[in-house]
């Protein structure tokens, strides 16, 4: 294993483990971190976050599943949707310049932190899910189309329209799970796969979710968790924008 690998090995589970938290799948923070080691975002870098978002949200869902925090009927509604609209986003992106994504990209990160930041009273019982469902499609779309798995976005509008952060991460981590995979469809004949990567990161990955979904079960306030995650993808991205414009 070179430096390189071990490097990002360590990254990816550190990444993983926050984001396995939240429920979010760790595309989202992995887009702009693998960014820092491999140039392609398109045949490189989306790819390999989706298969890696795939795996660590998969993980994260069987960890919040113990604590019962999956509330499986809303959860499989919103997988249906995200699965079937985020390929679309990921079969236009092969049409867009790399430029152009950035920027959405960017934008994207601004919204998030803002929803993570802003505080949401939660409404137990009168949740607004048909609202959830409705804007489950355009995030399935915009999320194919970055590469990054719908979570991202759909944890904060789950948390907007009422719920509890914890039952939100559990319906999230499962709705982000199928599209993450349905997403890599258009990607597979162009991917650029690296195996001896490929493997010790999806290890990483699974095991620090897991781990990362069960300490946010037990143990601590998903408050705290969406405000530290907010700042760890604003940092990570700045760092991308001045490895860019340098």
């Amino acid at each position: 294993m070179t430096y390189d690998v071990l490097e990002m090995t360590v990254g990816l589970f550190i990444l993983a483990f926050i984001s396995g938290m939240l429920g979010l799948g760790v595309a989202f923070a992995a887009i702009p971190f693998l960014g820092l080691f491999l140039p392609d975002l398109v045949h490189q870098v989306q790819p390999l976050s989706l298969l890696l978002n795939g795996i660590t949200a998969l993980f994260s869902v069987i960890g919040f599943s113990k604590s019962g925090y999956v509330d499986w009927k809303k959860a499989i509604a919103l997988a249906v949707i995200t699965t079937i609209f985020a390929p679309i986003g990921a079969y236009l992106v092969q049409f867009v310049k790399q430029t152009f994504v950035w920027l959405i990209y960017f934008a994207s990160v601004i919204y998030l932190s803002y929803r993570l930041f802003k505080p949401v009273k939660e409404r137990t019982g009168a949740e607004n899910f048909n609202l959830a469902l409705l804007l489950a499609i355009p995030i399935s779309i915009l999320s194919g189309f970055l590469g990054v798995g719908p979570g991202f976005l759909l944890m904060p509008t789950l948390i907007l329209v009422g719920f509890d952060s914890k039952k939100a991460a559990g319906i999230n981590a499962f709705a982000v799970t199928p599209p993450s995979f349905s997403s890599l469809i258009p990607h597979l004949k162009t991917a650029n796969w690296n195996i001896n990567l490929m493997v010790p990161l999806l290890i990483a990955g699974a095991i620090g979710s897991f781990i990362g979904a069960r300490t946010t079960s037990l143990y601590v306030p998903s408050s705290k968790l969406k405000k530290l995650f907010g700042v760890l993808i604003v940092v990570v991205t700045l760092y991308k924008i001045y490895t860019l414009v340098k």
